[in-house]
Parts: C-alpha cells; structure tokens; sequence
C-alpha cells in the first residue's frame, strides 16, 4: 500500500470515527479538516525524505562517473608510459566504478520517477485539502441556515397550536378587569364623599334657617312692644 493510499486509509478511518461520535457537524468538520492537515504534514516530510534520498543517489551516481574518469585519465597516462599492467589495473577499476555508476544511475532515474509522482500526488492532496476546507466553511454555514429553519418551525408551531394566544388573552381580560375593579373602587369613594359633603350642607342649610327664624322672632317682637 502506497503513501497516499495509507493517507486515504487513515482518512475514511477519523471520518467513519468522528461521524458515529459527532453531535455538532461543525466541531466534526473542524475536526476532520484538522486532521486532514495533520496528515499532510506528515505526508510532506515522508515526500521530503524521498527527495533527499533521490539526491544522494544522484550525487552517489555521479561521483562514480567522476571516478571512471579519473581512472581512465590513469590508465591512458600508464599506456603513454607503456605500462600496460598498470594500464589494465586503471581499466580495470574504471570498469567497476562504471558498474556501479550505471547501477546507481537506474535506482537514481527510479528514485525521480517516484518523487516526481508523489511531488505531484502531493499538490493532489493540497489542492483536495483546500477543496475540503472551503466546503467545510460552506457546509458548517448550511448547517447554521438549516438549524435557524428549524427552530423558527418549531417556534411557530408551537405558537399556531394557540396556547401562547389564549394565555395572551386571558392576561389581558385579567388586566382589563382589575382595571375595571379600580375605576369601581375610586367611583365608590367619590360617591362615599359626595354623601358625606351634602349631609354637611344640609347641617349647614338647617342652621341658617334657624338662624333667621330667630332674627325673625326678634324683629316681630321688638315691633310689638313699640
């Protein structure tokens, strides 16, 4: 199983897991994004150290080149010096360096090959992450829309089923009538006032009819005796 399939693997794992824990889809969402990064991080220093390893077999290869150079320079410099055994040592060894630099040249064009894919297996990732974190933004403001639809319907019903109007109603004849009660009580103080002011005006009205029945008296009595 390759590196990305691994990742796939980890993937639907953390999502399976976290989608029979979640209760709120936006913490799960955050979740899961944030362990999408995690992953790709991860991902990205295993990609960094196939790149270091296809470096040092490309620098491996051509140090072996460099020496099948250099021993081919010794044995044409042993054939100038018509030493012919050195010559055959030096040819020798520049064969054995070729060998190993051809070797090292197939696994460093594998090792290419390989980075080269996951280079771009990479920015695959990237771009499939980026994907996930903007319809993460658009799913969790879903979520808020359908939640906020849901409470609204749950809140009119259960104001048309009319116990909340009834109680309205009730409140407000209760009102209406403890203000009725009132207007009652100050009506019935006032008339309590009025009774008590006229029986004082009718003291005061049979005191000043007695007064002139007196005055009269007096005046009827001081003609007589003149």
């Amino acid at each position: 199983m390759g590196v990305f399939d691994r990742i796939s693997s980890i993937f639907k794992a953390n999502v399976n897991h976290l989608l029979s824990k979640a209760e709120d889809p936006e913490k799960m969402l955050n979740q899961i994004v944030l362990e999408m990064n995690e992953q790709l991080a991860k991902t990205k220093q295993q990609v960094t150290a196939a790149i270091a390893d296809e470096k040092r077999l490309e620098k491996q290869y051509k140090h072996e080149e460099s020496q099948v150079q250099e021993w081919e320079r010794k044995a044409a410099l042993a054939v100038q010096r018509e030493n012919d055994t050195l010559a055959k040592e030096a040819l020798a060894r520049r064969n054995e360096h070729q060998n190993l630099a051809n070797e090292y040249k197939i696994q460093w064009e594998k090792q290419k090959q390989a980075v080269d894919e996951l280079k771009e297996s990479l920015r695959a990732l990237e771009r499939k992450i980026e994907e996930a974190a903007r319809k993460k933004n658009l799913l969790i403001a879903r979520q808020k829309r359908a939640k906020a639809q849901k409470q609204i319907h749950e809140t009119m019903a259960g104001m048309r089923d009319g116990s909340a109007f009834e109680s309205f109603e009730r409140m407000e004849e209760k009102v209406t009538d403890m203000e009725a009660r009132a207007d009652a009580a100050v009506e019935m103080a006032q008339t309590e006032d009025v009774k008590l002011e006229d029986q004082f005006a009718e003291l005061e009205k049979e005191g000043s009819i007695d007064d002139d029945l007196a005055a009269l008296k007096a005046k009827v009595s001081s003609q007589s005796q003149a």
